[in-house]
């Protein structure tokens, strides 16, 4: 054994199997693309609360992808092995929106596109996707729901609000109903007409009712 033999490592002999201008050009598209996910997801949102380190997650995963598919690409041997460490990741953060699943799905699916070297797929179907989900976030829906939260002191006040509350709204839906001493909180699911909330003002003014809540429901309410 020669002393050359003992430095020898087959880790320096992958260095150039993939090369710098398609590590350059696939890092940079997954960046582009990360960032055209990142502006979709900003401006087709429509949850509670907008996350901006959740876009920002949206990029990296897009360049991440690119990065593991590349080195997979090139050597098989590493594919096998990386095939088997993903395997034991587990992530325990829970998605609460069900389109925030969408976006990640497409982000690394971006990234895999990318480094298998179908770069016009990535790009035309990403602002493919982009556009139909821009549409539908746009796209006003005339009979939204919300959540109307009503504090009576009585059930005389109740059946007050019930009707003066049923003369405003396009539809109304009890959804809960809790009673306290001294307080009965109500629920009710409604429609408004032509988005129009200030028969609130007047509700919170009648006797016997000492909290009005108008809230948008966006399917995450638990009655």
């Amino acid at each position: 054994m020669t002393f050359q033999d003992i430095f020898k490592s087959s880790f320096l002999e992958n260095v150039g199997s993939v090369s710098l201008a398609d590590m350059a050009i696939g890092l940079v598209l997954a960046f582009l693309l990360g960032v055209f996910i990142f502006f979709i997801y900003k401006n087709s949102y429509s949850g509670v609360m907008y996350s901006a380190s959740f876009g920002v997650t949206l990029i990296a995963m897009a360049m991440i992808t690119t990065l593991l598919i590349m080195a997979v690409v090139s050597n098989v041997v590493l594919s096998l092995g990386m095939v088997g460490a993903l395997s034991i990741v587990r992530f325990r953060t829970a998605v609460k929106e069900p389109m925030d699943i969408a976006f990640l799905f497409w982000a690394i699916a971006v990234g895999i596109v990318l480094a298998a070297g179908l770069i016009p797929l990535a790009v035309l179907g990403s602002v493919f996707v982009g556009i139909v989900l821009l549409v539908f976030a746009k796209k006003k829906t005339v009979d939204a729901p919300y959540i109307l939260v009503l504090h009576c002191a009585d059930s005389q006040a109740e059946e007050q609000a019930r009707i003066f509350v049923s003369t405003q709204v396009r539809r109304m839906n009890l959804k809960s109903k809790s009673v306290e001493r001294g307080v009965v909180e109500l629920n009710y699911e409604v429609r408004l007409r032509e988005d129009s909330s200030a028969f609130v003002n007047e509700l919170e003014a009648m006797d016997g009712v000492s909290r009005v809540v108008l809230v948008s429901y966006n399917g995450d309410y638990m009655g």
